[in-house]
């Protein structure tokens, strides 16, 4: 469609409800692009590393000659070829049909997976994606579907997101462990009532608006600002403070305190200034693909 700059969709095809099909988009919602990654160089040489499949016996093979094994017991594997997934893949409808509709408190958290935005493709598709997307505004539903990608069959809740809808691919009930089995071992403990009294105060006191843009990956920011440094000609190492340990033995002066120090004001304590040594790192310059995005 004009104006959308979002790269090419990850599938196309169609969305369908009942006798109403028309002509979808799939886009993913989320990148991994802004997470640090690297490659592995050969410090004496600068050049990067290539893997090659190698046999403990036989040395090195090449990859186009073998084939996938499922580990049954301790070095036993049951072998599968190309035409051994040929005869169980699921042919693509190339259709993400809708087969129910539900309230979005029914599902359960834990079965939420990764998001895609759904966009109509252009033509006559755009009235019928407005039509079925206002219909489940109308009824706050989510509508539950399935879609066959890569192969493999995804389940999706599709619910409205502003002009358009976000399918989340859903974990299938034998990918999610049963929490019982983790949270059974909790020692029944019965909360002091004056406790939870001033734990909820303070938890009142922080209270805000969700704001993502807040979240910061301090050890990425850490890797980045010595990339930077290095490649200034630094050394650039820069360290994250870990809060100080703290041995509640009082806890009900533990949260009155907490309580005090929620009701004023935060301050910020500035940045430490970063110093950069100035002897050259050993391959600073040498091979800037170094600090690239892993392949």
């Amino acid at each position: 469609m004009p104006g959308r700059t979002s790269g090419r969709p990850l599938w196309q095809g169609h969305l369908k409800l009942s006798l109403v099909t028309y002509p979808v988009a799939l886009y993913p919602a989320t990148s991994s692009s802004a997470h640090v990654s690297f490659h592995l160089i050969n410090p004496d040489t600068n050049n990067r590393i290539r893997m090659v499949p190698t046999d403990p016996d036989a040395g090195p093979v090449e990859r186009s000659d073998l084939v996938k094994g499922y580990e049954v017991s301790k070095d036993e594997y049951v072998l599968f070829s190309d035409a051994d997934f040929d005869k169980v893949r699921l042919d693509s409808t190339r259709t993400i049909g809708i087969d129910q509709f539900v309230d979005v408190s029914d599902i359960d958290r834990v079965y939420w997976d990764a998001p895609f935005y759904v966009v109509p493709d252009e033509g006559v598709g755009v009235e019928a994606f407005a039509v079925i997307r206002d219909a489940m505004k109308s009824a706050r539903k989510v509508a539950i579907g399935s879609l066959v990608l890569r192969g493999r069959e995804r389940q999706l809740a599709l619910e409205v997101r502003d002009k358009g809808l976000v399918a989340w691919s859903l974990r299938s009930h034998d990918e999610v462990r049963d929490a019982d089995a983790y949270f059974d071992d909790i020692p029944a403990v019965k909360a002091d009532k004056d406790m939870v009294e001033i734990a909820s105060r303070i938890i009142a006191q922080k209270e805000g608006p969700f704001d993502p843009s807040k979240f910061v990956d301090r050890y990425d920011d850490a890797l980045r600002a010595m990339i930077k440094a290095k490649q200034k000609g630094g050394k650039g190492v820069v360290a994250a403070p870990e809060p100080d340990d703290t041995n509640v033995i009082d806890l009900m002066a533990a949260l009155k305190n907490s309580l005090k120090g929620a009701a004023r004001p935060a301050v910020k304590k500035a940045a430490p200034k970063k110093t950069a040594s100035k002897s050259p790192a050993k391959s600073a310059g040498r091979n800037k693909s170094a600090g690239g995005k892993a392949a």
